[in-house]
């Protein structure tokens, strides 16, 4: 029985291999966002954020459109970036606390069960949350931090520079 002796692999080989495993590093890291164990050494709770998130776009937009969903989402991301606001997304959801009318989002303080009831708008507000939120989604208000109804008049519009309106939400940047 002959043995077979296998060469040790060329240097050039095993560059190329080291180079295809960082592209691919690279790659994975901008579609599914960091890795868990960098999330979990941060101290953030992602089951706790994305859910946060999805309560949010559920209760805030659960009757617009995939986009005016997904540009909900987004304004809470882009103010747990800002320091203008907390820095987690249930900070940025619960700022202002439980007082009726003094919390930043409606559905948040406005006595009302936060138990979604449409099963199928949550799910739909959940697949959402987790897109948004792994950055598989393009920000659709162009980096907006605030939003009203189409057909509320808030006090604060005019202060703010006016940004897309997407479903029936406006959306605004700081100026």
């Amino acid at each position: 029985m002959r043995m077979r002796v296998f060469s040790s692999p060329s240097w050039r080989r095993v560059e190329l291999i080291g180079r295809i495993s960082a592209v691919l590093a690279v790659i994975a890291a901008f579609l599914i966002g960091p890795a868990p164990s960098v999330l979990a050494n941060s101290g953030l709770n992602v089951a706790e954020e994305i859910e946060c998130l999805a309560l949010t776009i559920y209760f805030e937009a659960r009757g617009e459109p995939d986009e005016g969903k997904i540009a909900v989402g987004h304004v809470v991301m882009n103010r747990a970036q800002n320091p203008l606001f907390p820095a987690k997304i249930c900070g940025v959801v619960r700022q202002g606390g439980i007082k009726r009318y003094r919390c930043q989002f409606s559905w948040w303080c406005d006595g009302r069960s936060d138990q979604p009831q449409e099963w199928s708008a949550w799910k739909r507000s959940k697949a959402l949350a987790r897109r948004v939120f792994w950055e598989g989604t393009k920000d659709p208000t162009q980096g907006a931090l605030w939003y009203h109804a189409d057909y509320a008049v808030p006090s604060w519009r005019g202060k703010l520079s006016l940004g897309p309106k997407i479903g029936r939400h406006i959306f605004y940047r700081a100026p």
